[in-house]
């Protein structure tokens, strides 16, 4: 056995289980070994049914069978009977007045029972505590736990056991080269991967278990780190746009600021001029919370270079490339920057998907007209266009700047290396980069994700802005937020109605039932609590021109309420909207859920944001109160990582970090331990000469990171 054999050259398998192992990504004896348990049953307190007295509360695994509905003779009340077996002997369960126990546990073959046995000729438990199970535990030996595993269809939890044991069995996992080098190992106590792997599958106490997981979110968390420090280092071997930025057009363009920016903004303003001036490119991640004011930032630091000059062409000028993630937005942002350069303007592009926008018109040179993409694609090749806002279509073969000299992008894009160089002028330089999210995230999120960053955090709101008031509403309270939501209505304020679908639920499936739809709210909506006012609805099935004109409409105050979906999440700005309502508040993140109540503090009026739920468990309800108490996207996204586990923070997969690896972002130390050793690392071999075995999988994280 090898650890690159296929599994089908050692083990009989049925089509099923073929399927169900293509589906977990395993396909080698080393995939199946890297199938880490998600879990472990603490099996050292189990005992076997042959063992059992009756004075104490014990823990048994055993199979279900001969379940049963009687009726009581004498207290005329359901009971329900069932037999516990194990390999040593069995012993009765009854459940008293609890008919729905036979239906409950109806197709449950494994169980774990937790009670006290009462009975005076048989031993049964009364009403006990059951866990249905995926398979039995084995009960052998001095373990104290046992693993349980991520199942598919046609794969179960034991099949993995038994599998995992016999490769171990074997030695395959000696024969798997350890990735860590041995003074890290040695540095941090960390066990070698050989153990590692017998520990993780096969741990006799908590600790190796817990010493095994360790190495291996560590190992996860190095190995983004090094990815993250070679496409740094590479950064660093590009040439900068021989650009020079106009420093004086940034202070004009903040001087004509309605507002006093906030100090965060202005230090991220002159840190960003500060890049400019070195001879490789800038790479840094704008971070700011809802309202914050990036876009103040990118503005001032994007005009800056439009008015600037380039060496040796005197008369052309540098280029912005501005890309947001959605059309609605792009157009907002166009509109946006044409108001605030109207103090000295400059021409501007506008390429989404549907349609082309330049600004000056020529006829009214006040206003932006509607152009052919060839035109306008003809006047950025040629540098007539010094910044163009559009969507990922920004950066696609057919459209080629003259000068590109800086590129901001706004949430959900990566933009590595490959990319960069892509865009890369025909001196071989590289143009600088700017990356802005409004998703505050935990610091060893940050960390692990944006590695290959520098950071600057927008911690301040601009001035004048009030806080907004949040709270969870239970169902009975929902028609007093009608009432107040009415009363603003009647001040001429507008608002946001957000639904988890969009369609009317599956009528088969019991829990897509709670959830509500945008299409049925707004019918009910507009024919109950806001029938005097206009309702409408926005969602992501619409066509780009739909969306534009409900948002028009809502913009100038043709719609009162807006039904939508989280698709108003990212960067809409109609300030005259200053409530939401959130339906199944429990069904979004915290993040995503000061995302959506960031539409509504966008002026200088009283928001409000109620949170609809009809949750019954603690832990979700623990979340939403966070959200009344606190309005610091920061600390609210270091509570959502206590209160869920960095595996549930929603869209985390999307960054190529496995649920191990998410482990260790609980770990500040550790992950500070990861970068701090991936870049004395890069330090000394940046190409990876000397370390061939982690050039190989770095290159899949690349991959899996978006960053190539």
């Amino acid at each position: 056995m090898k650890p690159t054999d296929k599994l089908t050259d050692h083990f009989r398998l049925v089509k099923q289980q073929k399927a169900a192992l293509e589906k977990l990504n395993i396909s080698t004896l080393q995939d199946l070994l890297f199938h880490f348990p998600n879990r472990y049953e603490d099996v050292g307190a189990a005992r076997r049914i042959i063992d059992i007295n009756g004075d104490e509360i014990v823990t048994v695994y055993g199979e279900l069978s001969n379940l049963e509905k009687k009726l009581a003779w004498k207290t005329k009340r359901y009971m329900v009977d069932a037999t516990l077996s194990d390999a040593t002997g069995s012993i009765g369960i009854k459940w008293f007045n609890q008919p729905y126990a036979a239906k409950m546990f109806e197709h449950v073959k494994y169980v774990k029972v937790t009670g006290k046995p009462t009975g005076k000729s048989a031993m049964y438990f009364a009403n006990p505590t059951i866990h249905p199970m995926p398979s039995l535990p084995e009960m052998e030996g001095s373990a104290e736990l046992f693993s349980v595993y991520p199942e598919s269809r046609g794969i179960t939890s034991r099949w993995m056991y038994h599998a995992i044991h016999r490769l171990l069995e074997e030695g395959v996992h000696e024969m798997i080269e350890d990735i860590i080098p041995p003074s890290i190992l040695k540095k941090y106590k960390l066990p070698a991967l050989s153990s590692a792997l017998v520990w993780v599958h096969t741990p006799q106490k908590k600790k190796d278990a817990s010493s095994s997981r360790k190495r291996f979110s560590f190992e996860e968390v190095f190995l983004i780190q090094v990815a993250h420090q070679k496409n740094r280092y590479e950064s660093t071997q590009l040439k900068a746009p021989h650009v020079t930025a106009d420093e004086d057009a940034a202070q004009s363009y903040i001087e004509a600021l309605p507002y006093t920016p906030t100090d965060a903004q202005i230090r991220s303003i002159q840190t960003i001029l500060e890049d400019f001036k070195r001879n490789y490119p800038m790479s840094r991640l704008l971070e700011g919370d809802v309202g914050s004011g990036k876009t103040t930032v990118a503005a001032a630091t994007m005009y800056a270079i439009a008015r600037g000059s380039i060496e040796s062409k005197k008369y052309a000028r540098p280029q912005v490339a501005y890309m947001v993630p959605t059309e609605i937005l792009a157009k907002q942002q166009f509109a946006g920057l044409i108001e605030a350069f109207e103090h000295s303007p400059i021409p501007i592009g506008l390429i989404t998907g549907s349609g082309c926008r330049k600004f000056p018109s020529k006829v009214s040179p006040k206003e932006a007209t509607k152009i052919s993409r060839a035109q306008l694609s003809k006047w950025v090749a040629n540098g007539e266009i010094p910044i163009v806002v559009g969507t990922h279509a920004l950066i696609s073969k057919n459209v080629i700047f003259e000068n590109l000299a800086y590129v901001i992008i706004d949430e959900q894009h990566r933009f590595g290396t490959r990319q960069r160089k892509k865009l890369a002028q025909k001196d071989g330089s590289a143009p600088h980069l700017l990356s802005m999210t409004a998703t505050p995230i935990p610091r060893t999120l940050a960390l692990t994700i944006y590695g290959d960053l520098d950071l600057s955090i927008l911690d301040e709101k601009p001035k004048g802005r009030k806080e907004i008031q949040t709270k969870v509403v239970p169902p009975k309270q929902r028609d007093e937020v009608y009432t107040a939501v009415r009363s603003e209505l009647i001040n001429g304020r507008q608002a946001y109605v957000i639904c988890p679908r969009i369609d009317e639920p599956d009528p088969d499936k019991a829990l897509a039932l709670r959830v509500k739809s945008v299409k049925a709210e707004a019918k009910r909506l507009q024919d109950g609590p806001f029938s005097d006012y206009a309702v409408d609805i926005l969602h992501g099935k619409m066509t780009p021109k739909e969306k534009e004109e409900v948002m028009a409409r809502f913009e100038n105050g043709e719609i009162d309420v807006l039904i939508a979906t989280s698709v108003v999440e990212v960067g809409v700005n109609v300030p005259n909207a200053t409530m939401i309502i959130i339906e199944g508040a429990e069904r979004f993140g915290l993040s995503q859920l000061h995302q959506l109540r960031g539409r509504v503090q966008r002026s200088s009026y009283q928001p409000y944001c109620y949170l609809f739920s009809d949750t019954k468990t603690q832990t979700s309800l623990d979340r939403l109160k966070a959200l009344e108490k606190n309005s610091d996207g920061f600390a609210l996204a270091e509570e959502d990582l206590k209160l869920r586990g960095a595996g549930q923070l929603a869209g985390m997969q999307q960054w190529g970090v496995s649920d191990m690896g998410m482990e260790a972002l609980q770990n500040l130390k550790m992950v500070e331990a990861a970068r701090n050793e991936a870049t004395k690392l890069i330090e000394k071999d940046p190409q990876l000469e000397k370390h061939e075995l982690i050039a190989e999988r770095i290159q899949e994280k690349l991959s899996d990171l978006h960053m190539e």
